[in-house]
């Protein structure tokens, strides 16, 4: 491990990650062996937890975890996510202690109608995303997805609203984020309710 980041703080943070995942897997959110999810362990230098390639999100045990640089680069070996680059550039840019990358059938459906973004007002569920119920209107943003991380990274930073703590990509998924995992957890259930209540009503 690094000099400040220790072999059990890891584990620690693979036990957090796993128990979320299972969450995220049993609502159908994380099918197969996509999706991935990360927690910030150190900001200077950027270092982070995020869960390891290949393994089935259901499953995942407190090892499963890779720890990864500002770039997304393994610090110690293991192979971590393809999109731990994409988790790295949204914790450096938003702040956000943990980031969320599930593929649910709302966010890609609703991605496809609307590709210049889903725009949510007058919902109680707004709240949860810190934004009033009433008198405001909040653009989810959608950007183009691509294999590049460099350029989904650039993509999301030019249409993310500091408002709304997600963006979907299109054909992809949903990426959210919050202060914490519990927090991310949160931000993930409402905006995924937000569209699926959109998806419902076209």
């Amino acid at each position: 491990m690094t000099a400040d980041i220790s072999a059990l703080d890891l584990e620690e943070a693979g036990a957090v990650l796993a128990a979320e995942s299972a969450r995220f897997a049993s609502f159908g959110w994380m099918r197969g062996t996509s999706g991935n999810l990360s927690v910030v362990l150190s900001r200077d230098p950027l270092r982070l937890a995020v869960t390891a390639s290949g393994h089935d999100k259901g499953e995942l045990t407190p090892a499963d975890v890779v720890l990864v640089d500002g770039g997304g680069a393994a610090v110690n070996g293991g192979k971590p996510s393809a999109e731990a680059e994409l988790h790295a550039r949204v914790a450096a840019l938003t702040g956000a202690g943990a980031v969320v990358h599930v593929h649910t059938v709302a966010s890609v459906a609703m991605g496809r109608r609307e590709p210049g973004g889903i725009v949510f007002s007058d919902l109680e569920m707004l709240k949860g995303v810190g934004q009033p119920a009433h008198g405001v209107e909040v653009t989810l943003p959608v950007i183009a997805n691509s294999q590049d991380m460099k350029v989904l990274g650039d993509r999301l930073e030019a249409a993310r609203d500091p408002r709304m703590p997600a963006v979907v990509v299109a054909g992809h998924g949903l990426y959210v984020w919050g202060a914490d995992p519990r927090q991310a957890r949160h931000h993930t259930e409402v905006v995924e309710w937000l569209l699926e209540l959109e998806l419902s009503q076209r």
